[in-house]
């Protein structure tokens, strides 16, 4: 049930009071709340059941479906690599900037990694092999 499915049934429930008057107003003020409590419950078990899969709900089962998330990884990285680049080869100079962009690479193959590690799951097959 929807919220607009909810509004409607309120909507309903205050007509049917008005009609019938307050002597049954506890009688549809229960059957509105079980009826907003049951799609509670139908939300909560939804969300256990995919948090129990290991899934976000509304994301994409595809790779591609997380761009934002990688794009943003990627955008992040790249913006602290300046700072890491200067303070890098200001200390020790070539070979400090050499060490800040083996760890920039080291986290986003790590990050990759993790990514095709659980779409490969997704598919059967083990995307790293």
């Amino acid at each position: 049930m929807e919220s607009q499915e909810l509004k409607k049934e309120l909507s309903a429930t205050l007509d049917a009071r008005r009609e019938l008057g307050a002597e049954y107003e506890a009688a549809l003020v229960d059957s509105f709340v079980e009826k907003v409590d049951t799609q509670v419950r139908r939300r909560l078990a939804e969300e256990r059941l995919t948090a129990a899969r290991g899934t976000h709900p509304g994301a994409a089962d595809s790779p591609e479906g997380n761009f934002g998330e990688r794009f943003g990884f990627a955008i992040i990285t790249l913006v602290l690599a300046i700072p890491l680049s200067a303070i890098g080869a200001a200390h020790a100079q070539l070979s400090g900037l050499v060490v800040a962009w083996l760890g920039i690479l080291g986290v986003n193959y790590v990050h990759a990694a993790k990514f095709r590690r659980r779409h490969g799951s997704e598919r059967g097959t083990d995307a790293l092999d």
